[in-house]
């Protein structure tokens, strides 16, 4: 019998202020109508480590991994920084928002979560660790010139706000894909505010 899989992450939850922060960016892209597929709100969050198709029987020491990984760790502050895009600004893919602050922060809990997944099989992307927020992704029939208008859209784009925002959850999730956009569901979390105040 075929054991079920199912497509995890670990991901950053952002509170809802940050959210609209984000989502006010976008309606501020979506004035030239770029052909970008925009990430819904709601559905924001700030990745740290994709697994992949992951086994059912897995699932129990991933919740055991996240909770050990975050023992020691403390929420996190973070201020948005510059717009960018992957692969670059002149052939925009990937459209996010990168962090002026916290950025050294959220790297020490992707290095935590290193230094124990790759033991249950999951190994680190190659790539350096970048956080990011990503706010959409260009549809592949973009053209050369859509994607430069764009490009230079992300380069003029100020942030309305200064704020800095308190991170304090990290999730174990789900991902379902849909036609209407992925759908994401939390099978385990870890709330480093509550684990502060339990620590004295």
């Amino acid at each position: 019998m075929n054991m079920a899989t199912y497509r995890l992450f670990i991901a950053v939850e952002l509170p809802d202020t940050l959210r609209e922060e984000l989502a006010s960016l976008q309606t501020r892209l979506k004035r030239d109508q770029p052909p970008v597929r925009w990430v819904k709100p709601e559905a924001m969050h700030l990745t740290l480590w994709f697994l992949g198709d992951v086994r059912d029987n897995q699932i129990a020491d991933l919740k055991t991994t996240l909770m050990l990984s975050f023992a020691g760790q403390h929420a996190a502050h973070i201020r948005l920084g510059a717009p960018g895009a992957f692969p670059n600004l002149q052939q925009p893919q990937v459209i996010w928002v990168g962090l002026a602050e916290g950025e050294a922060h959220l790297r020490s809990w992707y290095d935590a979560l290193a230094r124990r997944l790759p033991d249950l099989g999951f190994p680190a992307d190659p790539r350096p660790f970048r956080p990011h927020l990503t706010l959409g992704r260009v549809r592949r029939e973009a053209s050369a010139e859509q994607q430069q208008r764009l490009g230079a859209a992300l380069r003029s784009l100020k942030l309305s706000s200064n704020h800095m925002w308190n991170l304090q959850r990290v999730v174990l999730f789900r991902s379902d894909l849909r036609p209407e956009g992925p759908r994401y569901t939390a099978l385990a979390e870890v709330d480093l505010q509550g684990l502060e105040a339990a620590r004295g």
